[in-house]
């Protein structure tokens, strides 16, 4: 049995400034080595509140229950610990950084991964590799970071981070988000092709449509804070093909509209 990469125990999390709105209410996940889970749910039921919080934004406190990472307790962990422990997480909307090119960002991200200063020549080496593996030109990685990028590039230097700083864990919130049909089959061909059996994926997504690139070992659905039901691929076909009220309808939920 692979290993457990990220253990979420009846996690409860609520806006920081906001103690009274806790969005995220019992939600259990158990991710492992080499599988890829998605996690689906109506607009407000606390995906990318949750997504954070794995990954330790200031914006939300966890009230109560546990988040393991590798085994380590990191309910507490500043958000730049867990990265530089291993733990990614892609922003549905990328911030520009006017004046700092991919290159310098990558090389400093790299050298707070690996907790030391990455020889220029080792990186190059790596960063060519990884823009090769992705099919993207060397020209791309000169650029600011995300400045002027259309929807699609800013979040295929998402997926270049993915690629030079090679988490453990991958949390790709709403990746998807604004991206045409080629855009989105791009993102997701570099995807895949970073996926191996060290990393846990975590896909965030409103529609089936990014896992029709990216087939799911897992698919979870969360409602009201909590995931309410799990199964495999099939299950997001469902929820294409019906929506969502007749699973709730089945489970007995009455969905409440929360702010996430």
């Amino acid at each position: 049995m692979s290993e457990s990469i990220l253990e979420i125990n009846d996690l409860h999390v609520s806006i920081a400034d906001k103690p009274e709105l806790q969005i995220v209410r019992g939600a259990n996940l158990n991710i492992r080595a080499g599988e890829v889970h998605a996690l689906m749910g109506p607009n407000g039921s606390g995906k990318s509140t949750l997504a954070n919080a794995i990954a330790g934004s200031p914006a939300y406190t966890v009230d109560s229950g546990q988040i393991l990472f590798q085994g380590q307790d990191v309910t507490e962990m500043p958000a730049d610990q867990r990265a530089c422990l291993g733990m990614f997480l892609s922003f549905q909307y990328p911030t520009a950084i006017p004046g700092v090119t991919m290159v310098n960002f990558l090389r400093e991200a790299l050298k707070a991964r690996r907790g030391e200063e990455v020889p220029a020549r080792e990186f190059l080496v790596e960063l060519r590799e990884t823009l090769k593996t992705l099919k993207m030109d060397e020209s791309f990685a000169r650029r600011y970071v995300n400045d002027g990028f259309s929807g699609g590039e800013k979040k295929r230097a998402e997926i270049l981070q993915l690629g030079i700083l090679k988490p453990t864990l991958a949390i790709l919130d709403e990746t998807d988000s604004g991206l045409d049909v080629d855009a989105l089959r791009t993102v997701s061909e570099g995807i895949n092709a970073l996926r191996t059996p060290e990393i846990g994926i975590l896909i965030i997504t409103h529609y089936e449509r990014i896992l029709n690139y990216i087939t799911p070992d897992f698919v979870h659905i969360l409602v009201n804070g909590q995931v309410v039901k799990s199964g495999d691929f099939s299950l997001a076909k469902e929820i294409e093909s019906n929506g969502y009220d007749p699973i709730l309808a089945e489970l007995g939920i009455a969905e409440e509209v929360m702010t996430s």
